[in-house]
């Protein structure tokens, strides 16, 4: 009997790019190698710790490779290995989809965050 962590092949994928920043940094890697700085400006909105923690985490997955050179001042590069270039390959497709639909998913979220706040002004009466 086969005892697997994963119930399919998506479970898999979401437990190495689960996270809010985790697709957009192997995006911004798909297009260019970055260092630290430059990753952080392309992706914007991420705090440093959490951006520290997301590029350890995608690191020891074997996600990406992180070329520190040494130098003063400091210079590290990030970049996709051949086994996150799979990987962004395949998030390619969900990009394609999230551009023709950004009007729709826009929409959506609009309509969510102001049920939210109706239910919050109901909550607080």
């Amino acid at each position: 009997m086969s005892n697997n962590t994963f119930s399919c092949g998506l479970d898999a994928a979401l437990a190495v790019i689960g996270g809010k920043w985790k697709p957009l940094i192997l995006y911004h890697l798909a297009q260019n190698v970055h260092r630290y700085g430059e990753l952080r400006r392309a992706i914007g909105g991420v705090t440093d710790k959490v951006l520290i923690q997301q590029l350890k985490e995608l690191e020891r997955d074997e996600i990406i490779a992180r070329v520190d050179y040494q130098k003063i001042p400091p210079k590290v590069e990030y970049s996709l290995t051949p086994f996150g270039r799979s990987l962004a390959t395949a998030l390619g497709t969900l990009c394609v989809w999230g551009t023709e639909h950004m009007d729709a998913v826009e929409r959506i979220s609009e309509r969510r965050m102001a049920a939210l706040a109706r239910l919050e002004s109901r909550s607080s009466i």
